[in-house]
């Protein structure tokens, strides 16, 4: 594979290192729910308390190693589908900023001054250098992504007729999203949070903070998942056998995210004062349009895949599942794609629930949530940066993985796992079972005042799928470093290529060809969606908050500078 040394070795500590930060990320996600079903009644585990932790696990899995994995994704993708050479100044530097970045707010999670969990809006406050880490992180990722530019301009003026690669479009897309996601967030952290930290201003607009941060909040999910879609598209075909069934699906479902996934985010807000009812209503019903490239990513990858199936003699209407490469060690990255997107078929159904008004008001801030996130990012992102995570490091290394049939059965024990897992959560939900509190302090312990006993059983669940987890993640880790320790032979990184799926149906459609249009299409929703609840919000004498919780309350520990 065409790749320059200096992107070589930052694509690896990208990938190496989130991984690596996987560790803490997972302790902590064990801790939670041990915490949650009251079978750990203490203050803190290892010198880390419950909302440390929480905040640890949320920022680590779901920030740093989603934004690290994309970005040195998006590195491949670029170099090796257009063949040519990336800015190595940008990748550089945004490299050194991302790394900065994570290091302050890692730092400051880890000596107790910003348990301000994952979505970290007031009015929790953490240090000053907490948000300086996560400034530093966003514009990390900028000038990663504008490293690929200048290569795609090039690459686009030597090939005038020819259809960009779809994996470019998609990466594309990704950061696309991103880039409109982080200029919200970018406002919120240096011209609210940050002179709030410091002690410049007494004051904050607490739903104005909680409107830009969930600006972005939602997008997020889409950054997250858009990575995994380049996988379904370019590579699941392939590795089922078969290939694409159609190249102007793909095309049309990244594009529509690019316009769908940034004017939704009121569905985070319906209990919010200071936004109009209209404006929750249109925000209600985008969240819905955004499903449609999720249906069609659906119906194109089951045609793709049986396609594969019969062409190597699957048979019927529902026989043919029998011939996919489940426990086929030589594609042993198949069941990373696939266990991922049937878990996501849940994730997108309970998704429809969060955003009707009348039945989030049921589940809002119950546990119901972080059961249908983690059948989001659990379930397709996750799987997803852990098979290309240790498929592009297998072949960037020269290395090879020595226990492939052990590699097979993490997805499937992950999918057992996070089941099980969301199960007990939505049990609890569904019974009021509160979200981020810490239960084994109060809500199942029996000498607690709040004390329910329907909350146990799920609670006790959510602990077996838990432990399921967490087992499936330490094998993993086993293979991982397993691999890092092999023999390496650079040799072989001529060889090593990206899987590519050719297409069934290579439409040639106008309209999919361009990105500027989709781009100017996404600027216009996002500013009929959000520029006048924006104002009116800003604007607002009476929705003005001060005071953060009170520094002994238990959502307050850790936060004091």
């Amino acid at each position: 594979m065409h790749i320059q040394p200096a992107i070589r070795k930052i694509v690896l500590i990208e990938l190496i290192l989130p991984i690596v930060l996987l560790i803490f990320g997972i302790y902590h996600g064990l801790l939670q729910t041990l915490y949650r079903a009251g079978y750990i009644k203490v203050a803190s585990m290892l010198g880390i308390n419950y909302y440390q932790g929480l905040t640890a696990h949320g920022v680590i899995n779901a920030i740093v190693l989603t934004t690290f994995f994309a970005v040195a994704f998006g590195h491949v993708v670029v170099t090796s589908c257009l063949k040519k050479n990336l800015h190595v100044g940008l990748a550089a530097s945004g490299f050194v900023l991302l790394l900065i970045g994570t290091l302050l707010a890692a730092a400051m999670i880890f000596t107790g001054h910003a348990s301000v969990l994952y979505t970290f809006y007031p009015p929790l406050k953490a240090h000053p250098l907490f948000y300086v880490g996560l400034a530093l992180f966003v514009v990390g990722s900028w000038l990663s992504f504008y490293s690929w530019i200048p290569t795609y301009r090039l690459w686009r003026r030597e090939n005038p007729t020819r259809k960009v690669p779809l994996a470019v479009i998609g990466i594309f897309s990704t950061f696309i999203v991103w880039q409109i996601a982080t200029v919200p967030v970018a406002v919120e952290v240096l011209f609210m949070l940050l002179p709030w930290s410091l002690g410049w201003v007494a004051e904050i607009n607490i739903v104005l903070a909680r409107t830009l941060f969930w600006f972005f909040g939602h997008p997020l999910v889409y950054f997250w998942l858009l990575p995994t879609y380049v996988m379904y598209y370019t590579m699941l075909p392939k590795l089922a056998g078969g290939k694409l069934f159609s190249d102007f699906a793909g095309r049309f479902a990244f594009l529509l995210f690019c316009v769908l996934s940034a004017p939704l985010g009121f569905h985070h807000q319906f209990s919010d004062p200071g936004i109009g009812v209209n404006w929750k209503a249109l925000h209600t019903v985008l969240t819905s349009f955004v499903a449609i490239p999720s249906m069609m990513t659906a119906f194109t990858l089951a045609a793709s895949m049986e396609h594969g199936a019969k062409s190597v003699g699957g048979t019927g209407l529902f026989r043919w599942w029998g011939k996919l490469p489940y426990m086929d060690a030589q594609r042993w990255l198949f069941p990373y794609l696939f266990c991922g997107l049937v878990i996501f078929i849940f994730g997108g159904v309970t998704g429809i629930i969060n955003a009707s008004f009348s039945m989030n008001s049921l589940i809002h801030n119950t546990a119901w949530i972080p059961a249908h996130f983690h059948l989001t990012v659990g379930g397709p992102v996750f799987l997803g940066i852990l098979g290309m995570s240790l498929y592009l490091v297998t072949g960037l290394l020269g290395s090879d993985i020595r226990n492939k049939k052990l590699a097979l059965w993490v997805p499937y024990l992950w999918t057992l796992g996070v089941c099980t897992f969301s199960t007990g959560l939505f049990m609890g939900g569904l019974k009021g079972e509160p979200r981020r509190t810490n239960m084994g302090l109060s809500y199942v312990n029996p000498e607690s005042t709040g004390f329910r006993s329907e909350w146990i059983s799920g609670a006790s669940i959510g602990v077996l799928g838990g432990v399921i987890m967490t087992l499936s993640v330490c094998l993993f880790f086993f293979v991982f470093f397993r691999m890092l320790a092999e023999k390496k032979d650079l040799t072989k990184l001529d060889s090593f290529a990206l899987i590519e799926s050719e297409a069934y149906h290579d439409e040639n459609i106008g309209f999919v060809r361009n990105l500027k249009p989709w781009i100017v299409a996404a600027v216009i929703a996002v500013l009929c969606s959000y520029a006048i609840p924006l104002y009116n919000i800003a604007t607002s004498k009476d929705i003005v908050g001060a005071v953060p919780f009170a520094p002994d309350s238990p959502m307050a520990q850790g936060t004091k500078k």
